[in-house]
């Protein structure tokens, strides 16, 4: 067995109990404990969102780096994009329709959980060595719950630079790219595909530092610009594909929900394995729970901690509930997710939009992944950055910028299994200060949430 091989069987076995049963209990129980606890108080007031996301409270004086829909767009464009289409295709592939059910159940409680861990994000902001305001769960922890806590904050933090990594995004855009645009050109060959993809790499690496230099403020301008316009333009695309098959829209509902209790679709009757993949596929696309959403919405300006947990809980609504099932629809509808084997990642959506709109669906598709899948690699530079900061402090950053700038160009030509498995394992441990911290600290939201709304009349 060669190293590589080596290394793939043990991120796959690290995987499985990484996301095993304990897990599931605390992303899901917890959510539904914040949800109960809450009293469903994050779904009375989705309006109020919508008042904030237009700057109706916006004060410039307030403490943070960017404005609430800014904070928000850079948190979707950690999510948007790569886990919404290549996500949801893994997801099908590995453990078949009905783990779209148990991505809308980490959807439907992660609205909650957002809630929880936005409003902490902001609640208890910390400063780093060079004295700048920061937000994430490690500071929530060092500053909520005090130092006999602070090893979960570390764990946090190096978990973050490990899971927090833009191979996949890479790796997915070139691939895509390839296959729909410069294969069908005939630019792409058995002989000359490695440097393409190296090529690719490093020019994706280039545009990001250009992004990445203007820091928080310049990614949050970039993210408010092109994500709520990639989001139309893909909805617009899923509804004309869905519209297209109508009339078997009742019997894919019906395959999704007849799996997710049975797992006969694709993984062979073994159910385990349609929840797991169906939540952690979840979790990776709307990261409720995870923690990493939280490194965004903590660099909002504002007073008020509720109003940007208020903010953050349309993510799981637009990322999972609506995106998700929109590609869910459109590769089961067309039947592509019956004809791969294996994990096939974006190109099994691609090949969805092929069979109603030919050989421009995948352009079409590459229009809105591209953008989005950029975004994304410059928000998890800005989380992973955040991470690393904590851990070693403001001096060193340029050497975190610099691997970074490597490991896009490695994931151009990198293996999928390989980096999707680390990148779901760091996760899956991620996850585990962020949901201990934010149920410990859940009772201060509530008191804080319950004094905000009786003084913030029409909220």
């Amino acid at each position: 067995m060669s190293f590589l091989e080596s290394l793939d069987s043990a991120l796959n076995t690290f995987v499985a109990y990484a996301w095993g049963t304990p897990l599931l209990v605390l992303l899901v129980g917890g959510g539904l404990f914040l949800l109960i606890s809450s009293r469903g108080r994050p779904y009375r007031h989705l309006g109020h969102s919508i008042d904030l996301l237009r700057g109706k409270y916006d004060d410039p004086n307030d403490p943070g780096q960017v404005p609430h829909r800014q904070a928000l767009s850079t948190a979707l464009s950690g999510t948007l994009g790569l886990g919404n289409i290549a996500g949801v295709a893994i997801a099908i592939s590995a453990g078949g329709p009905g783990a779209i059910f148990w991505m809308w159940v980490t959807a439907l409680v992660g609205v909650a959980t957002k809630f929880y861990t936005a409003t902490l994000s902001v609640m208890y902001r910390g400063r780093d060595n060079s004295g700048e305001i920061q937000g994430g769960p490690m500071y929530v922890i060092r500053e909520g719950l005090g130092k006999r806590w602070q090893p979960l904050a570390y764990l946090f933090a190096i978990a973050g630079l490990c899971g927090l990594l833009p191979s996949f995004q890479s790796n997915q855009t070139v691939q895509l790219l390839r296959v729909s645009f410069a294969e069908p050109l005939g630019w792409v060959s058995a002989d000359n595909a490695l440097s393409f993809e190296f090529g690719l790499g490093v020019a994706l690496a280039l545009a990001a530092l250009a992004v990445i230099a203007g820091r928080i403020q310049r990614i949050g301008r970039f993210a408010v610009r092109i994500v709520p316009a990639m989001v139309v333009f893909y909805l617009a695309l899923t509804l004309l594909v869905i519209g297209y098959f109508w009339q078997e829209i009742p019997s894919a509902f019906a395959l999704i929900f007849t799996d997710a209790f049975t797992g006969q679709a694709v993984a062979g009757g073994a159910l385990g394995a349609v929840i797991t993949t169906g939540i952690s596929r979840g979790a990776f696309s709307n990261e409720a729970g995870i923690g990493t959403e939280s490194l965004a919405h903590g660099a909002a300006k504002t007073h008020e901690p509720v109003r940007e947990g208020v903010v953050a809980m349309v993510g799981p609504i637009v990322d999972t509930l609506i995106i998700c099932t929109c590609t869910a629809l459109v590769i089961l509808l067309t039947g592509v997710w019956q004809g791969g084997e294996g994990i096939e990642g974006v190109s099994l959506t691609a090949d969805a939009f092929s069979h109603v709109f030919g050989g421009w669906g995948p352009l079409l598709l590459l229009v809105m992944v591209v953008p989005l899948a950029f975004s994304t690699i410059v928000t998890f530079w800005y989380y992973g950055i955040k991470c690393f900061v904590f851990l070693f402090g403001t001096r060193y950053q340029w050497i975190y910028t610099a691997l970074y700038m490597l490991l896009i160009v490695f994931g151009a030509v990198a293996s999928l299994n390989i980096v999707n498995n680390l990148i779901i394992g760091m996760y899956a441990v991620m996850a585990i200060p962020t949901m201990v911290s934010t149920l410990r600290l859940s009772g201060r939201v509530n008191r804080a949430a319950h004094d905000y709304f009786v003084k913030t009349p029409g909220a």
